[in-house]
């Protein structure tokens, strides 16, 4: 492996020539610089960052811990964290987790087996140094998994930290659906059925409240009956659609795009179409509901925002910066309404 001070040798200069350069401090010459940049490619010179880090005390590194790197949502996540931090001159570190892939649903209760994949990832981002740590969840709900005296600075996205030292950036879920009922009722539906996802999921219940919102500022009574549960998949939500479509229901919200393709199907089998005879929306704007016949009317994540803005919230805790000093305990993003042609006017 090639040393700093090889290259400052072949070069003719001292180790602190080099090691100024490769760090991008002034007081060099261009044709120093110019020299010494080409015998690092020439050699295939690699700083060796965790010395780097040892030495210094800082080793410009923020660790991104995921729940699951196959989730929807997580990749743009990542994104946004990586761009930010490339902005402000910090490399990214990723952990998978892998826990869906590993138990399906099978761990959201159970601690032990959560923290017998989560703690050694932790206790190895910290052994080299990581200036960071942000947390990515597959879906909304409170997680421990920072203590209490953690000293690392961190953040939580997608979901709300049980360490309140710890913020939080997440989905604005009640805003949304309320813009998105609001839309409908706008069209003249005021007969608005609803298939959520699992009942005690913080997604739905904030889904849910928006819905109701909407309801109450357009003087349009609540009625409980035509709110159904499918946990989140397609096949649920055909199920629950047809019950639906035996009531006078004019629109159907669906608090998950995958949901909307359940009630394209039951839409299909009585033969009616959706943005004709029956309004249908969704949320999440996943690939999936452009392509859908009619295009889906849905709310687009911010997911790309919310990486940014824990990349922000991390970088300004390792500038000294800490919780309860001018840092938010919670930060709530809202979706974009996407309009496409699956609801009519009535």
């Amino acid at each position: 492996m090639v040393t700093l001070k090889e290259i400052a040798r072949e070069c003719h200069v001292s180790p602190t020539t080099v090691s100024n350069i490769l760090n991008g401090k002034p007081k060099v010459s261009q044709e120093t610089k110019q020299r010494v940049l080409e015998a690092v490619d020439k050699m295939g010179y690699r700083p060796n960052y965790i010395a780097q880090g040892l030495r210094n005390q800082k080793t410009r590194t923020i660790g991104i811990i995921a729940e699951d790197i196959a989730q929807f949502t997580t990749p743009e996540v990542v994104e946004g964290i990586m761009s930010r931090c490339e902005e402000k001159g910090y490399r990214v570190i990723v952990r998978n987790l892998r826990l869906y892939a590993r138990w399906s649903d099978s761990w959201y209760n159970n601690e032990s087996r959560y923290h017998s994949i989560l703690d050694p990832t932790l206790k190895e981002l910290e052994s080299i140094r990581v200036d960071g740590i942000i947390y990515i969840a597959g879906h909304a709900r409170i997680i421990h998994c920072f203590p209490e005296d953690y000293r690392t600075p961190a953040v939580m996205s997608c979901a709300f930290s049980g360490n309140p030292k710890i913020p939080s950036v997440a989905i604005d879920d009640l805003s949304s659906a309320r813009e998105m009922i609001s839309y409908l009722i706008g069209k003249g539906h005021r007969r608005i059925g609803v298939i959520g996802g699992r009942e005690n999921n913080i997604h739905t219940r904030q889904r849910l409240e928006g819905y109701q919102k909407a309801l109450f500022e357009n003087q349009i009574l609540y009625d409980p009956s035509l709110v159904r549960y499918a946990g989140w998949d397609r096949e649920s939500a055909y199920l629950e659609a047809r019950e639906l479509l035996k009531t006078d229901v004019t629109a159907v919200f669906c608090m998950a795009d995958r949901m909307a393709g359940g009630v394209y199907n039951a839409l299909d089998e009585k033969g009616l179409r959706a943005g004709r005879d029956i309004a249908v929306a969704g949320f999440d704007n996943q690939d999936i509901a452009e392509y859908f016949v009619p295009g889906l009317t849905t709310m687009t994540l911010p997911l790309r925002e919310i990486g940014s803005v824990c990349a922000d919230l991390v970088l300004r805790q390792m500038e000294g910066q800490d919780p309860g000093e001018g840092l938010p305990e919670k930060v709530l993003i809202p979706c974009t309404f996407m309009e496409r042609d699956s609801v009519q006017r009535i």
